[in-house]
């Protein structure tokens, strides 16, 4: 009797898995997704990376121990905004012995001024006194002689007034290049250095720092990327873009063709184009990676939007209408769609299942509403 009962139940179960998962069709699944229509005005796919036009890393002339640093990853700088400083005692001493030499250079170009109008009053004086005959002409002589040397003594006063001047602004030279300042305005990308840190810029001593910021200017970013040279027919100058950051995947950015580097690089057959922004975003960053779309006409603006849409032969006719198949827990149901435009390989869905739906890909005929499935590499 229980081998009786165990046949049955086997039996049953034979049966329920005949009508079940052992008759249920083996089908391909794939996804509704968001497609972009600008895809089909696409005629070039390129690769890139996003990079600051102007970038620099800010260094100093000086060598010296950093004093102060007043900025951090991320600080927006205006240009000529100082952001950090170099000890500078032994410098700004300099300068100060160079302003006191200014000042002893002028007074004795004073004192010189001075002996040379004393010179001249007497030259005058001898002069009188030898028309009288009261002097000798060899005194007249040695009046001229200390007039000439005292107007001599004036020029090389005024000399050494200028060249005490120069030195005093080479000292104060030497003291502002201890002052580290934005070359312009932008956004500080690295901190390379720290306070306590030597800083040497023309050397590579060991422990020693050279720049002490890298920095850009956000409003130069651009995509550059790397295009065949099999398809350099394909691009020009101020063709339009549609560029795609893998950081910000849920929006496109327009942008045209600014300009392309005139050598192949022979490594890779490439040649890098330049693809400016047409409005900047401030997701946007340096080093993001991009896809470039290269078009051939630019996408109207009721175009720009994503739209639902799935692969062709996804959708079938079923009682007179255009229906697909989405699966749920290994069971499909029948949705009705309503289609649109076709982009490149898949169609429009201005009706039908959202994005990220599993649908049938290329249902049997046999394929009924509420049937069980079987997918395929699963």
């Amino acid at each position: 009797m229980p081998a009786v009962i165990v046949l049955g139940v086997g039996v049953v179960g034979f049966v329920v898995y005949q009508r079940t998962l052992g008759a249920a069709p083996e089908v391909e699944q794939t996804t509704v997704t968001l497609t972009y229509p600008y895809q089909a005005y696409t005629i070039l796919n390129a690769t890139g990376y996003v990079v600051a036009q102007r970038k620099a890393s800010v260094a100093s002339k000086a060598t010296g121990r950093l004093e102060w640093l007043g900025v951090a990853e991320g600080s927006r700088v205006k240009k000529g905004q100082i952001i950090a400083r170099l000890e500078s005692q032994d410098v700004a001493a300099t300068r100060d012995q160079a302003a006191a030499n200014v000042n002893v250079a002028r007074a004795n170009l004073e004192q010189a001024k001075a002996e040379q109008q004393d010179a001249q009053r007497q030259l005058k004086r001898t002069e009188d006194l030898l028309a009288q005959n009261f002097v000798s002409p060899a005194a007249f002589d040695a009046a001229v002689a200390r007039a000439d040397n005292a107007r001599a003594a004036v020029g090389s006063a005024q000399a050494a007034v200028v060249a005490a001047e120069a030195n005093r602004r080479v000292a104060g030279v030497g003291v502002e290049q201890t002052v580290i300042r934005a070359p312009f305005d932008g956004v500080v990308l690295t901190k390379n250095a720290n306070v306590g840190d030597t800083i040497t810029p023309f050397s590579s001593a060991l422990d020693t720092k050279g720049a002490v910021v890298t920095m850009a200017d956000m409003s130069t970013l651009e995509v550059e990327a790397d295009v065949s040279e099999s398809n350099l027919q394909k691009v020009k100058i101020g063709q339009p873009c549609e560029i795609e950051l893998d950081a910000v995947p849920d929006a496109r950015f327009q942008g045209s063709v600014s300009r392309m580097v005139p050598t192949v690089d022979r490594s890779k057959a490439t040649v890098t184009t330049k693809i400016s922004f047409l409005e900047l975003d401030p997701r946007i960053l340096p080093d993001m990676s991009a896809k470039v779309a290269f078009l051939s006409e630019p996408v109207p603006p009721e175009q720009r939007a994503a739209r639902p849409a799935v692969n062709a032969a996804a959708i079938v006719e079923r009682g007179g209408r255009s229906v697909v198949f989405v699966v749920r827990d290994r069971r499909v149901s029948t949705v009705p769609v309503e289609t649109g435009s076709r982009i490149g390989d898949v169609i429009e869905l201005k009706q039908g299942p959202k994005p990220g739906e599993k649908v049938v890909l290329r249902p049997p005929g046999k394929l009924k509403d509420g049937m069980l499935v079987q997918l395929a590499n699963q």
